[in-house]
């Protein structure tokens, strides 16, 4: 790991996103809240939380950090039969939290394909990416901008 101690810790916040493409049957049966399972976007949502808490037990060289805030936010996207998943971390520290946005949104999509694997098998979980960054050395990032 890089040795982040003689950095002065600052607020750091980190957007990301990602889409669960889940067709039409699943989606039909997630947004009637009619999965075997349970309440797919619910719990979903609390993985999503759980793994962001998680992120340097699951990659190896990413610093255990406290963590300040973790919102998922969830949308149906009945457009495109999908769901649509944005994580927002924030924390006060030496290094920043894009890995733990970035691991909260991929737990909250893995956990609607596990929660749906049984009426589709042709769930894909796209676009994991990072929106957007604050804080550190290299300051402010936007995608797109």
């Amino acid at each position: 790991m890089v040795d982040v101690s003689e950095k002065p810790g600052s607020k750091r916040m980190a957007v990301a996103s990602c889409k669960v493409l889940l067709g039409e049957n699943a989606f039909r049966l997630v947004a009637a809240n009619q999965i075997a399972k349970g309440d797919v976007l619910s719990v979903a949502k609390i993985a999503g939380i759980y793994g962001a808490k998680h992120t340097a037990n699951l990659i190896p060289l990413c610093h255990n950090i406290m963590l300040s805030k973790v919102q998922l936010e969830l949308r149906l996207n009945e457009h495109e039969r999908a769901v649509e998943i944005k994580g927002e971390v924030t924390s006060v520290g030496q290094t920043g939290v894009e890995m733990e946005a970035m691991t909260a949104v991929s737990v909250a999509g893995l956990t609607i394909y596990d929660m749906c694997k049984a009426v589709c098998k042709d769930i894909q979980i796209t676009n994991i990416q990072l929106e957007m960054k604050t804080g550190g050395k290299s300051g402010e990032w936007a995608r797109n901008q």
